[in-house]
């Protein structure tokens, strides 16, 4: 077997690490007992699936060198859980062609998620959640390849030896595309069926009662009528793979689910207070609104440079807040706008942003239980006109909601400069329109189909969107206005189509009503928390 090899490498038993920290090399890490730990159980774990072989590397090939990282798992509380260690090869030497081919993983999409939350939140399941161990390691490879030993376990007189991979390991370029095929060929024997929409998501066949399940590389996510059915598909996969059962779902991907008797929450609080504690915001002053309402930012600002690193990383952290806070989405994706050359009026504007999240921390998206005999698929579409002071471009902003459930939004610069308000609304239709098809055959496929088919032909269950100019809505209906829509780009005439073979209803909402307000302006602060309110968050 493999022993330790101990090289003092002039380190001073002061840089012994505390068990809170999270060491640089194995050198630092093998003189705490729970790093030391972590590491022999990732090895054992490797070693018990038959990843490698000992073996003299062939002439021609090259080995990939591996390197141990460390990271320590915290609750959202930011008590640490557990110490883990993680082998990974060093994949961007990897040659394609050579060292492997094709790379692609297909993982949920962050609607899919929230749609499947407000469909199990709507009929009262419950949700549950299950961790692979080690799964990368269980991805077969196809390829030939070679990797040194791992940084400190060389064996004993074999030291010039190297490792023929039978599995993947972290860090290879085409391990996830491998675990996902183990993946996928094990659901399908267990009589799921993949949804065709959806790579990431499988349900049950048809006739069965088999939970739904939605995958996100190592993470599942399971939900379905019978508790039975869930038990038994738990214990399937146990027996085929190394499961953590993490029971019902209260964490995942960053985000803190709460299920109650009258709902799911979603929220990112612990998230939040991270980001603010990162850029040392965590005491400001709240604001009551995350953008000044009226506020115009240009890039050609000749107000002083701010570090672009910084704003970046700021940013970067605001847009994955924006999966549980729809709120955000219009301001986030403003100053997203100037990440080339950020200047202090956008650094100004990215942290009234942070001051805003200081005094709104807890909120996050309520998912209620079924109130109507069937909830219906409803979006509302609205655009302002020319936002942009740079190109002229409007700002499209998409809510769907499950009944009264938010499931997405999106917040956008359209592709084109409208040159009216008819034209800009109409623009941001099509493009809600695109998306409500989307989210009704997805969700047809995810319920019982053909109850679901037999809801879409009736009226009141086809998408309704709700669009508050009337102009765009009988743009919408009828051919009307040629001369002024003829240079309207083609791709938008989709919504017409949808229209006319009945597959969305339009209709008009006023203003006053227009929920996806929130999505395309800063609003003033009476009417932005009306609005916010009324969207589905709370704390």
């Amino acid at each position: 077997g493999a022993e330790l090899q101990f090289d003092d490498a002039g380190v001073d038993a002061e840089l012994c690490l505390l068990g809170t920290e999270e060491p640089t090399s194995h050198v630092e890490a093998r003189k705490e007992p729970s790093w030391r730990r972590a590491m022999e159980e990732e090895l054992d774990s490797i070693r018990g699936n038959d990843t490698w072989q000992l073996v003299d590397l062939p002439s021609g090939q090259k080995p990939i060198s591996l390197k141990w990282v460390y990271k320590l798992k915290k609750d959202p509380s930011g008590a640490i859980v557990k110490h883990k260690a993680r082998l990974v090869a060093k994949g961007y030497v990897q040659r394609e062609g050579v060292d492997f081919d094709e790379v692609f993983a297909p993982v949920a999409r962050m609607e899919t998620v929230r749609l499947l939350i407000a469909v199990a939140a709507l009929e009262g399941w419950r949700l549950h959640h299950m961790d692979v161990k080690s799964a990368f390691l269980n991805g077969e490879l196809q390829e030939e390849v070679f990797v040194r030993q791992p940084p400190g376990y060389e064996e004993d007189g074999n030291e010039h030896k190297v490792l023929k991979l039978n599995k993947a390991l972290y860090g290879l370029r085409q391990a996830p595309r491998a675990w996902y095929a183990k993946l996928h060929a094990t659901l399908l024997t267990l009589g799921s069926e993949r949804c065709p929409l959806e790579h990431a998501v499988y349900m049950r066949s048809k006739g069965g009662s088999r939970p739904l399940v939605g995958v996100y590389v190592d993470d599942l996510v399971i939900t379905g009528a019978s508790q039975v059915e869930i038990d038994s598909f738990k214990e399937q996969m146990k027996n085929l793979f190394k499961m953590s059962d993490l029971g019902l779902l209260s964490y995942y991907l960053g985000i803190e689910v709460a299920q109650t008797a009258n709902g799911i929450t979603l929220s990112q609080a612990g998230y939040a207070q991270k980001i603010l504690e990162k850029v040392g915001m965590a005491e400001c002053n709240p604001s009551q609104v995350p953008m000044e309402p009226r506020l115009k930012l240009v890039k050609t600002d000749q107000d002083k440079k701010v570090d672009s690193t910084q704003y970046r990383s700021i940013v970067g952290s605001l847009r994955y807040l924006v999966n549980t806070r729809p709120d955000l989405a219009y301001s986030v994706g403003v100053v997203s706008r100037f990440m080339e050359a950020p200047t202090v009026n956008h650094m100004a504007a990215a942290k009234q942003i942070l001051r805003y999240i200081r005094g709104t921390i807890h909120l996050g998206c309520h998912y209620g239980r079924k109130e109507e005999e069937e909830p219906r698929l409803v979006g509302y579409s609205d655009s302002d006109h020319a936002g942009d002071l740079d190109d002229r471009k409007s700002t499209s902003g998409v809510l769907y909601f499950l009944g009264t459930n938010p499931v997405t939004w999106v917040s956008q610069k359209q592709k084109v400069v409208a040159t009216s308000s008819c034209e800009a609304e109409y623009i941001a239709a099509a493009i809600t329109a695109c998306q409500g098809i989307w989210l009704s055959w997805l969700l047809g496929e995810l319920m019982n189909k053909e109850q679901q088919k037999k809801l879409m032909k009736r009226e009141q269950h086809k998408v309704l969107i709700k669009v508050d100019n009337k102009s765009a809505i009988a743009l919408c209906k009828n051919s009307v206005h040629h001369d002024r829509s003829k240079h309207i780009d083609v791709r938008y005439h989709f919504i017409r189509e949808c229209v006319e073979e009945g597959r969305v209803t339009v209709e008009h909402v006023r203003t006053g009503d227009q929920l996806a307000d929130i999505l395309t302006k800063p609003l003033a602060r009476v009417k932005f928390l009306e609005l916010r309110e009324r969207i589905g968050l709370r704390a």
